[in-house]
């Protein structure tokens, strides 16, 4: 494995990760941030997991179903009110997760997952 990641500590579901997005091309979220890793643990063989980015809470992301708001806490390790962005989820090789840093708690989660499913229209 060419990562920074060895098999023991492969990121899991509901981690939050130090993950290099660049390169980039037009409105793609970009440098070293956290993203949550939103994927089974279970699923696929290659060495991708999906993920979905934490930015800065702006105010106006309070109209947008897939900005799902996240307040600092002693689980996640936050410094300051985010937002976990629900339209880039991206599949990102191993290599360009750097460390773990916290995880995320499972109402947030839950709520990420709801967004998730909300921009791919997904219906029960």
């Amino acid at each position: 494995m060419t990562s920074s990641t060895t098999s023991s500590d492969l990121p899991k579901r509901g981690e939050i990760w130090l993950v290099n997005f660049d390169p980039t091309v037009g409105a793609e979220i970009k440098k070293l941030r956290p993203a949550v890793v939103i994927s089974s643990n279970g699923v696929g063989k290659l060495p991708i997991k999906l993920i979905a980015p934490v930015t800065d809470w702006k105010p106006y992301f309070s109209q947008n179903f897939w900005h799902v708001r996240i307040e600092p806490d002693a689980l996640n390790g936050l410094t300051k009110t985010s937002a976990i962005d629900a339209l880039q989820l991206r599949g990102l090789d191993l290599q360009r997760f750097i460390r773990k840093l916290r995880i995320i708690g499972e109402v947030a989660m839950s709520e990420i997952t709801i967004a998730v499913v909300t921009v791919i229209e997904f219906e029960v």
